[in-house]
């Protein structure tokens, strides 16, 4: 019986073109549930793969500070991670978290505060 090797599964090793990038940090950013350096692995892990010196340069960093940012172990400042979307040719967007209320729900809600307050 022979034995099996195995070796780590690297993320970085399979992020070959930009909308792979961008949709595994999407993915990262549903999951993260509020933890920054988990975020900040992510982009480490699509650094990696598009090369850490480019990206360093890109980002306008050294590459010594660029790995420790975003080595999952720190919260990088968002100045940081702005630099370092724009040097990865990434954009963050935003959408609504939730159900929003409408217009006249919304004026409703209004008017029965103002009814108690008098």
């Amino acid at each position: 019986m022979s034995k099996t090797t195995t070796t780590r599964y690297d993320v970085a090793e399979h992020l070959r073109t930009p909308e792979e990038m961008a949709a595994y940090l999407e993915a990262c950013l549903e999951e993260a549930e509020g933890d920054a350096a988990f975020i900040a692995k992510a982009l480490g892990d699509i650094a990696r793969a598009k090369g850490m010196a480019l990206v360093a340069k890109e980002a306008g960093l050294s590459r010594e500070s660029l790995y420790k940012a975003l080595s999952g172990e720190r919260n990088p400042d968002f100045d940081t991670i702005l630099k370092v979307v724009g040097a990865l040719g990434l954009k963050l967007h935003a959408q609504a978290a939730g159900k929003r209320l409408s217009a006249s729900s919304s004026r409703a809600s209004s008017r029965g505060t103002k009814r108690r307050a008098a």
